[in-house]
């Protein structure tokens, strides 16, 4: 094996190392979902975002924070089912600090991706 071939095969791994871009939208996708309002919704990048971050094997701590941000919002989502709740919507179910915590959360999962990202790509 030559020297270019070789530095192909790390370009490659670290390329597979790093989450994609559409994980990346995703994970800010999830807390500007949150704080316009559309919290049900934002399920959907949460769940893109986990699936995203256990399909790659190589990064631990992406699962860890892709992990917190799902279960900051499923404890809310599943007060919100399971309660007596006479609120039309999650997001009028979720009060301040909720929100707080949720949009927290996924500005901390969004950051990390980014810095796993940055960190693959300048290797």
């Amino acid at each position: 094996m030559n020297a270019s071939t070789s530095g192909n095969t790390d370009k490659v791994a670290r390329k597979a190392a790093y989450p994609k871009t559409s994980t990346l939208v995703a994970a800010w996708a999830a807390p500007v979902m949150v704080v316009g309002g559309f919290g049900l919704l934002s399920g959907i990048p949460i769940v893109a975002v986990l699936v995203a971050s256990l399909r790659n094997g190589r990064s631990k701590a992406l699962r860890w924070w892709s992990g917190a941000l799902t279960l900051a919002y499923a404890t809310p989502l599943t007060m919100w089912l399971t309660g007596p709740s006479e609120a039309p919507s999650l997001t009028k179910y979720m009060d301040t600090t909720t929100t707080a915590v949720l949009t927290a959360a996924g500005v901390a999962t969004a950051i990390a991706h980014q810095v796993v990202r940055m960190r693959s790509t300048d290797k």
